[in-house]
């Protein structure tokens, strides 16, 4: 488990464009082999973005608590491990048609990419190690 961010850093890593936080969440998901996503007693928190139904994820607990306020401040951030995303959720979310809104932050939606894509963004980071 990787050492929480203290504010400093997560407040500098907030203000980065959605390609920047892209890349970061990247590096983050390969070096903690782990993921976040949202919960609630339904499920995994789901975003409508630009005509996609989307499933936020996030690189680290810190950011993804960030989203769980208002509407959603009955959210739990919840760890999905690399291997399960790798080998459960990249092809459950291709199935259903769900896109991957991508380090969403409390006023923008992140970038949104296929679930095709963001596997192969992960197995290129991952051949950088």
């Amino acid at each position: 488990m990787v050492n929480p961010l203290n504010d400093d850093r997560l407040n500098a890593i907030l203000k980065n464009d959605n390609q920047q936080r892209y890349q970061f969440l990247l590096r983050e998901v390969v070096a903690n082999e782990e993921l976040w996503i949202l919960t609630d007693e339904h499920g995994c928190v789901m975003l409508n973005s630009d005509d996609e139904d989307c499933v936020p994820v996030w690189p680290n607990q810190e950011f993804a608590a960030l989203w769980a306020t208002g509407e959603w401040q009955d959210c739990t951030p919840q760890a999905i491990s690399l291997k399960q995303w790798q080998q459960k959720w990249t092809d459950g979310l291709a199935d259903d048609e769900l896109a991957i809104a991508i380090f969403p932050l409390p006023d923008e939606d992140g970038l949104i990419v296929y679930p095709d894509e963001f596997d192969l963004a992960l197995a290129q980071q991952m051949a950088k190690r």
